[in-house]
């Protein structure tokens, strides 16, 4: 079902508040990740200022030494597991990847080094989320990680229905993810009641149909 999954990070400890979900999510569905991080150049106020070439390959050395340690830790708990490191804007270079390297699911982190926008995720994770037509996760992140990041669990998951066929798409994937992980599945559904506009309060007989639909609906 999940394949190919692809975790992108930027070496901050908020981003890796998804690595304990990618192991669970790929140990459900024995499914491959991908690791990747984009460096992008950072461009100087002055146009005449070139940029230092070797702080440059510094960055780039050290981000590469981060994606190969953690691709080790999770080869190490039986993912299969790769590592990208790519240039440029990280929005442009992440949705190019995704499109062009089959990804069946992308796991983001709410924000990073970025900090949250006004919608409580970060303005790079709302264009990513734009650009990526694909099932995506995303996990808040509140504080780093502590403790191994295969002894993470899903006790309880909760999912909201409206009786649509495109509500009930994430059923499938729901059903395997809490079998692999022995949690409990609860299925929601609110009814709610129908308005009626009028300007006088409704007449018993308009209130006992409003309670025969309710309760026509609850059945």
């Amino acid at each position: 079902m999940f394949q190919h999954i692809l975790v992108p990070l930027d070496g901050s400890p908020l981003a890796e508040c998804v690595l304990p979900h990618a192991v669970a999510i790929a140990k459900a569905f024995h499914s491959r990740i991908t690791l990747l991080q984009v460096v992008e150049r950072a461009e100087s106020t002055n146009p005449t200022q070139s940029v230092d070439p070797l702080g440059w390959h510094i960055r780039k050395a050290e981000v590469g030494v981060y994606l190969d340690n953690l691709t080790g830790q999770f080869q190490k708990l039986g993912v299969q597991t790769t590592s990208a490191l790519l240039e440029g804007k990280p929005v442009e270079q992440i949705s190019d990847f995704l499109h062009h390297q089959d990804i069946d699911l992308i796991i983001l982190s709410s924000h990073g080094r970025s900090g949250l926008s006004g919608w409580n995720i970060s303005s790079m994770v709302q264009k990513i989320l734009l650009y990526a037509y694909i099932p995506a996760l995303i996990v808040r992140a509140y504080r780093p990680i502590a403790g191994d990041i295969d002894k993470f669990r899903y006790d309880r998951v909760l999912v909201p229905l409206d009786g649509s066929q495109r509500a009930e798409c994430v059923l499938p994937m729901v059903v395997s993810l809490t079998h692999d992980q022995e949690s409990q599945l609860v299925l929601s559904h609110l009814v709610a009641r129908p308005e009626m506009p009028r300007r006088m309060p409704l007449t018993d007989r308009e209130t006992d149909l409003v309670n025969q639909i309710v309760s026509c609906n609850q059945e």
